[in-house]
């Protein structure tokens, strides 16, 4: 297993991360993804052991908290050997206080994750959306107060824009406060709109992307086949209106592509997209996810084997949109290209 470093942080991370969305399976959204309970999480993370894959990320929302207990579960008397990543700040209710990244909604719920986990610290706390209704100043200044106690270690973000990492970056250089150094974002061959501002800001400002749903919700999983109705068992027909939306088109233009590389390489249709996102700028690890064994088995299969330039460059070319303004410019027109070259 690779590793490296979380963004300009001195946290080594390996490549591929575990997702314990599947972890509870609670609500109609999680439910669909998986019900994976303690024991099963065990052979799970056993496996991610052996490989090499140390870190695990969860969220207080994902299935009400039951994703963080079950972790907690399956980590118990071996949390020396692993990275916790939990995320908070969506919704765990309808009162005012079960919200946003106040002062009070993070002390509480970062006491409320470390209880579940079972540790008394996480890793990585990351915010899982941007709360326009408190300053950036408040939030930093919560979690540079957390850090200080040793109740977190590292903290990023998690679905925000440009100007809102950017803004909160700011702030925390301005008053000396806890820099945002991981952003879970997502970002696959059927979504690439990451790569148009938040790449050349991690760059610049030295923010490790954790890439989540790096199989475009589910859709690069092989199965998915143009002319042919959806899979009977595909988790799709209950979780797509969830997820980031794609065009048919795009879709099967990226699925041939990747047909064609998968018989060059040997390398099934999920290995392919995964390893090509590891050979992209400022991606520190991949979060991958599995029901089981046989899922797990195969997304680990993504790593110990590079893509040549010549396949990398024809995904590319398959999955390329046309950018929105104000980026189209700097990716059409040699003038603009010339001032602000693409990552590379």
């Amino acid at each position: 297993m690779e590793y490296r470093h979380l963004g300009a942080s001195g946290l080594k991370v390996p490549v591929l991360s575990f997702g314990a969305g599947t972890f509870g399976g609670q609500g109609p959204l999680f439910s669909a993804w998986g019900d994976t309970d303690a024991a099963e999480a065990r052979r799970l993370i056993d496996i991610c052991l052996e490989a090499g894959v140390t870190l695990f990320d969860t969220a207080d929302v994902y299935s009400d908290g039951a994703s963080e207990e079950v972790l907690g579960q399956a980590i118990r008397g071996r949390r020396d050997q692993v990275i916790l990543s939990t995320k908070t700040g969506l919704p765990m209710g309808d009162g005012p206080y079960d919200a946003g990244s106040s002062r009070s909604r993070l002390i509480q719920a970062c006491e409320a994750a470390l209880r579940r986990l079972g540790t008394d610290y996480i890793d990585l706390l990351q915010l899982h959306a941007f709360d326009s209704t408190t300053p950036v100043e408040e939030v930093l200044s919560t979690l540079d107060d957390l850090v200080r106690t040793g109740k977190i270690r590292y903290v990023g973000v998690s679905n925000f824009s440009g100007w809102q990492l950017m803004k909160s970056l700011a702030a925390a250089e301005k008053y000396g406060y806890p820099r945002y150094v991981a952003n879970q974002a997502y970002y696959s061959l059927i979504g690439r709109d990451y790569e148009w501002e938040l790449m050349p800001l991690g760059l610049d400002q030295g923010v490790g992307a954790v890439v989540w749903s790096p199989l475009g919700w589910g859709r690069l999983t092989g199965k998915l086949r143009r002319g042919q109705p959806l899979p009977e068992v595909s988790r799709l027909h209950q979780t797509a209106d969830y997820g980031p939306p794609v065009e048919d088109a795009l879709l099967f233009r990226v699925v041939d592509a990747l047909d064609a590389v998968a018989k060059e390489t040997g390398r099934t249709i999920p290995q392919i997209a995964i390893n090509w996102l590891l050979q992209r700028p400022t991606v520190s690890t991949v979060v991958i996810g599995a029901r089981n064994e046989a899922q797990l088995r195969q997304n680990l299969g993504a790593v110990g084997w590079t893509l040549t330039p010549e396949q990398m460059a024809r995904l590319d070319a398959a999955s390329a949109v046309t950018a929105a303004y104000p980026y189209w410019p700097y990716r059409r027109q040699a003038g603009f290209a010339r001032l602000n070259p693409p990552p590379v």
